[in-house]
């Protein structure tokens, strides 16, 4: 057993090193908007020119529905793409962050596990952004806001340990492999589809839903929504394996890490 578990490595990295990864995280934020006019507006207004391309030509042209529960369809693709955002905008990052830092990692005793730790802090920031306009919108269509928000930030660490410890894995690929980076992109791209964001699970073919039974991400998107959108009581199940999923993830993304760094400060 190694004498630091990555669980253990990622608590220490955040109490003892908060202020390094404060700056990390800051610098990170900044540069996403470095000389644009309305700064940090551009990550809310992304969203939501996904989301009015995607009712258009989900709504409006195919004529879909929200599924019974939901006050509204935009809402509905709002709470999926949510938590799908956070997790690929940290993911898709992670993976040149060494080679972006590599001037650090090389020159310096520095802790590079924390890099898609403070890339996903900074992909929190636009998401928390986000979340309090769709929790006034929600609150606006349904006329409530459900009590079960208080254990939305549960979900949000779910998310980012999930997102963290594949970034982990792909951030050490690249620097080795510098298609990684490339190839994520396409896989990303099949694996939003493959989670039911616009389509509603039961409009999934049979024979594809085996998919959603091994996509992590569509517990997290369904267990997301259903708090975000609705005043039912949360599915514990879908909640408790994408637990499961996220803490399996994170402790072999840490261990990958761990063990491809040592050739790091060779090939940066």
């Amino acid at each position: 057993m190694p004498r630091h578990l990555p669980g253990t490595l990622f608590l220490r990295n955040l109490v003892e090193r908060r202020s390094l990864l404060f700056q990390l995280v800051r610098r990170d934020f900044d540069q996403r908007f470095v000389g644009s006019a309305i700064g940090w507006i551009w990550g809310l207004i992304q969203p939501l020119v996904l989301l009015v391309s995607w009712t258009y030509i989900f709504q409006v042209c195919l004529k879909q529905k929200a599924p019974p529960g939901y006050a509204s369809y935009p809402l509905y693709i709002f709470g999926g793409m949510l938590p799908w955002l956070l997790f690929s905008d940290t993911v898709q990052r992670s993976a040149t962050s060494m080679v972006d830092q590599g001037s650090l990692i090389t020159k310096t005793v520095f802790p590079a596990e924390i890099v898609p730790v403070s890339v996903f802090l900074s992909a929190l920031m636009s998401h928390v952004l986000a979340l309090v306009l769709m929790i006034a919108a929600a609150g606006i269509a349904a006329h409530q806001v459900s009590l079960f928000l208080a254990i939305l930030p549960v979900y949000m660490l779910l998310i980012g340990l999930f997102s963290v410890g594949i970034g982990w894995i792909v951030a050490s690929l690249h620097v080795f492999l510098r298609d990684t980076a490339q190839v994520l992109s396409v896989i990303l791209t099949f694996w939003f589809w493959l989670t039911p964001i616009m389509l509603t699970e039961d409009q999934v073919p049979d024979r594809f839903k085996p998919l959603l039974a091994l996509n992590p991400m569509y517990y997290g998107v369904r267990v997301y929504r259903a708090v975000l959108l609705t005043a039912q009581t949360p599915q514990w199940r879908d909640a408790a394996i994408f637990a499961a999923w996220s803490a399996a993830v994170f402790v072999i993304g840490g261990l990958f890490f761990r063990y491809m760094k040592r050739g790091f400060a060779d090939v940066l």
